[in-house]
């Protein structure tokens, strides 16, 4: 017998069921013969798309494009991280016209076959999607819109915003306990769900310090004239005037108020620097409660800002800080569950604990909303900066 022919041949037969036992029978076959040339276009990466809910056009662009930019800046540090292995996140963006995000959804849902929505800044929008994300087992993690009592309306419902119910019972009792007050007028917008409900938020905090509120008005969206409201809150001479509204209504409203109303002080939630300006020296002095400081001394938010400001010219607005952390949060989560199911990723998302983020460390509560501290600032030579009693009683 030839002992080293058999070897040779029981080595070589060992091999092939060694192959066998971690490749398959295919695969085997594609080892001991492989083909001549490789394909000629080589396997891409997993894609992981994301629906991005937004308005691009209309007024309420300005919370739309710079949303926009603080997710395409998110996206692209994931992918290049490998936080999600060969993974990459990429985007289906639709643009909601500052009008209505029900068929943007639909289309998401019913025709690109997403697991994950994002974007969101308007409340009303938000509040007309949720029965048929819920119904369709989609994960919906909206950046900006902050109206209370939404998440709770889902399981799926996830938002990195502050809400109202955080961020203005703050102003109230900081603003009553350096300059007390026993008087405040109200003016919201009425169509609004998020103006709305920032109004009862505003009411309930004064009603608990037992300030008067001896006006109350209401407009809708669309109108730049308030003079009638406001001359009806004029006769009542309040000594604060709360301002609940969306885009730049409350920069209108207090460039009207303080011609009829020149020692009133004013408190608007969520005001921005560009709030700020268009209401020039109105604004002067008012107080705001906002999620996110550019100038918060972290190292994430110093890394953020920086890479922002380089590849966009300017510094980022709190709505690209929110929407830049909301991706951050979204990709940690699936890289937590390994998986793409929206299930499995709520699921993670409803235990997220003291993650740290460019809004500070970050926690959901049981609901889905976002836990963090809100940062109280006012308007001092036409910039936003901490607050201070100072600029507070400026006239």
């Amino acid at each position: 017998m030839n002992i080293n022919r058999f070897t040779r041949i029981a080595f070589v037969l060992s091999l092939i069921a060694l192959i066998a036992g971690l490749c398959g029978c295919d695969e085997v076959h594609q080892v001991l013969f492989p083909p001549d040339k490789p394909p000629e276009t080589p396997v891409e990466p997993k894609e992981i798309p994301i629906g991005v809910v937004l308005a691009q056009t209309g007024p309420l662009s300005l919370y739309g494009v710079s949303m926009l930019d603080g997710f395409a800046l998110a996206r692209d540090h994931i992918n290049d991280s490998g936080l999600l292995g060969d993974a990459k996140l990429t985007f289906i963006v639709e643009d909601d016209q500052s009008v209505s995000a029900v068929e943007a959804v639909d289309k998401l849902i019913d025709q690109d076959n997403v697991s994950f929505i994002t974007g969101f800044a308007i409340s009303t929008q938000l509040e007309q999607v949720i029965p048929k994300v819920q119904e369709s087992g989609v994960l919906l993690f909206s950046s900006v819109s902050s109206a209370p009592g939404l998440s709770a309306l889902g399981d799926f419902i996830f938002r990195a915003a502050l809400t109202s119910a955080v961020l203005n019972p703050p102003i109230v009792s900081e603003t009553n306990a350096y300059v007390p007050y026993q008087t405040a007028a109200v003016i919201f917008q009425s169509d609004d769900v998020y103006s709305t409900l920032s109004n009862e938020e505003f009411v309930k905090a004064l009603d608990a310090i037992s300030v008067a509120v001896v006006a109350m008005e209401t407009y809708e969206r669309g109108e730049t004239d308030f003079s009638t409201q406001l001359s009806q809150i004029a006769e009542t001479d309040p000594e604060m005037l709360f301002i609940s509204g969306i885009g730049l209504d409350p920069s209108r409203i207090m460039i009207q108020a303080r011609e009829l109303m020149p020692d009133v002080r004013f408190a608007v939630p969520e005001m921005d620097d560009d709030m700020a300006t268009a209401a020039g020296d109105a604004a002067e002095g008012a107080v705001t409660s906002i999620s996110w400081l550019s100038t918060a001394d972290t190292e994430a938010n110093r890394a953020f800002v920086q890479s922002y400001t380089e590849r966009y010219g300017e510094a980022p607005l709190t709505w690209a800080a929110q929407s830049y952390a909301t991706l951050h949060i979204l990709a940690t989560a699936i890289a937590t569950a390994g998986s793409t199911d929206a299930a499995a990723v709520r699921d993670v998302l409803a235990n997220t604990a003291d993650l740290d983020t460019v809004l500070g460390t970050f926690s959901f509560n049981a609901d889905g909303d976002a836990v963090y501290a809100p940062i109280l600032l006012t308007v001092k030579d036409g910039a936003l900066e901490p607050f201070m009693v100072d600029a507070f009683v400026s006239e």
